[in-house]
């Protein structure tokens, strides 16, 4: 019983060091297909697709976000007599941590998906081997277009949510709360620096590029028919949120030690 117990131990090892090496590979090959000509048109067109579309799901989740953040913090600071804070607190924690990992979980999940989505149904209908039998790389000409825009739209993606979640601490602030406006205000000035927020944009790069490479990777090796589709999106999803989260330790360790 021991030893069976062990054996899958092993092979549940062996298999994810075989996907996290194959992973890499994948990547290193994507890294290599930069040096060629970038096709806009097409950088363009995926930055449309996976990014507007995502607008209104990011604007709900950061702006409830903030509402709840500053109504869990605001009445214990107004309590103490930190109410001249609530502002940079808010920004700060949305800044450096919220608004990067909820817009990462929340891409992940919808960006992340469609792009295993799209590439897995080309793999089932052999869209992949036409494109290989033309001579034509499926990693030049489907992940790099997908990781560029990925990695310029999750940033932008995650200015905009700061924006809005910092928005929904002010509504709550102001006008649940009763801290005045300017009060508000001036605590975001005064508490938060560029870097809460450029910190924040790093690590919105990092998670745009894992959620792109990642999505293609499953999409390329999901099983034949059409419930490999469903196997494969769902493990994009999966992966793309546990890999975001231990990015983001990494990460902020890196940049706010």
């Amino acid at each position: 019983m021991l030893t069976k117990f062990f054996e899958l131990i092993g092979r549940f090892l062996i298999k994810r060091a075989e996907e996290f090496g194959t992973i890499v590979l994948l990547y290193l090959d994507t890294l290599k297909q930069l040096k060629h000509k970038p096709r806009i048109g097409h950088i363009i067109g995926q930055m449309a697709h996976l990014g507007a579309d995502s607008l209104l799901i990011v604007s709900l989740t950061l702006l409830f976000t903030g509402v709840v953040f500053t109504l869990q913090t605001a009445h214990e600071l107004v309590r103490f007599g930190a109410q001249s804070t609530v502002g940079g607190v808010v920004s700060i924690a949305i800044g450096r941590e919220l608004g990067p990992v909820l817009v990462g979980v929340v891409c992940a999940g919808r960006v992340g998906a469609a792009i295993t989505a799209e590439i897995s149904t080309m793999k089932v209908t052999e869209q992949i081997d036409a494109l290989r039998v033309m001579a034509v790389s499926p990693v030049d000409y489907l992940i790099v277009p997908r990781m560029l825009a990925c990695m310029v739209v999750v940033p932008i993606l995650t200015i905009f949510g700061d924006v809005i979640g910092v928005f929904g601490g002010w509504l709550v602030a102001v006008h649940y709360s009763g801290i005045s406006s300017y009060i508000f205000t001036h605590s975001i000035n005064f508490f938060a620096q560029m870097s809460d927020f450029t910190g924040g944009m790093i690590k919105a790069i990092f998670f745009g590029n894992v959620i792109a490479v990642l999505g293609c990777y499953y999409g390329l090796n999901c099983p034949n028919g059409a419930e490999g589709v469903g196997k494969a999106t769902t493990k994009t999803v999966v992966t793309s949120i546990i890999v975001i989260f231990i990015l983001n330790a990494i990460l902020t360790f890196i940049i706010y030690r």
